[in-house]
């Protein structure tokens, strides 16, 4: 990112940015030989981000919303720099963490504890820096005994504990959360959520991809929404949470009461 483009306070860029996929329908020769002989489709080439732009400022905290399919961790994944984009830019000043994916950097044949380490200095912590935050993120994982075993005997939900337990105590500029929390249990999700609370307040940028209205009005002071690969919203939050619900809220699918404690307000994944 340069100065002479973007002002000193600027967190996330993302001009034209174009990302497609090829879906193969055959896999053997013969059956794509017999495929094309019959003149049938063997591949199909999709745009899971179709030309999305916007500019993210930091200690902004952006909840990013659209149906399942609609592109939301792809473009995660080109903000932390898993993946690159087709064409277009993705740019980003400081350190990134967060949790993209459910156990995301872990080898299953090591222990929790030896992939706290490893997890860490993939995310850019050093061994000390680690070693001096391993008790927190002991204690916020709360897996018990499962820490000293292989994490390929983990759940899903202790994938998920320890690996956002390790990336909510990196010191980084921005945080990335997707949906791969919700698979913890409600306890841990209102753990997760008042973590999160402390990174907002505490002036770094966070991106937060969820369905869940009732977390991001929580979380979120803007919204963007994405649809078939496509920005269709980029706004206030309240906006648009009812600009990604309205056809629910218009065919009355959601009628739950504003006190009620479900787990859409706790992250869940609906």
């Amino acid at each position: 990112m340069t100065s002479t483009s973007y002002s000193p306070e600027t967190s996330i860029v993302c001009e034209n940015v174009v990302k497609s996929f090829t879906l193969r329908y055959h896999r053997t020769f013969k059956e794509i030989t017999v495929a094309a002989v019959r003149g049938q489709q063997i591949k199909n080439t999709f745009q899971a981000i179709n030309d999305v732009s916007f500019t993210v400022e930091q200690g902004e905290s952006v909840g990013l919303m659209g149906l399942n399919g609609s592109g939301k961790s792809t473009l995660l994944k080109l903000i932390n720099g898993v993946m690159r984009p087709d064409s277009g830019n993705v740019l980003t000043r400081g350190r990134i963490a967060g949790l993209i994916a459910t156990g995301a950097g872990f080898h299953p044949q090591l222990t929790g504890r030896e992939n706290v380490y490893l997890n860490a200095a993939v995310l850019g912590m050093s061994e000390k820096e680690t070693a001096r935050k391993f008790d927190d993120i002991v204690e916020f994982a709360d897996i018990g005994k499962r820490l000293d075993s292989p994490v390929g005997n983990y759940s899903s939900g202790q994938y998920a504990r320890l690996g956002f337990a390790v990336a909510i105590h990196v010191d980084s500029d921005i945080f990335l959360a997707d949906e791969a929390l919700a698979v913890g249990d409600r306890p841990f999700k209102k753990k997760c959520l008042a973590k999160m609370e402390e990174v907002r307040k505490s002036g770094r940028t966070l991106f937060y991809v969820s369905h869940a209205a009732g977390s991001v009005k929580r979380m979120c002071n803007r919204v963007l929404v994405l649809d078939e690969g496509k920005l269709v919203f980029d706004g206030d939050t309240e906006e648009g949470i009812k600009f990604y619900n309205g056809d629910d809220e218009e065919d009355g699918l959601i009628e739950r009461p504003e006190d009620d404690p479900t787990d859409e307000e706790l992250g869940a994944d609906i």
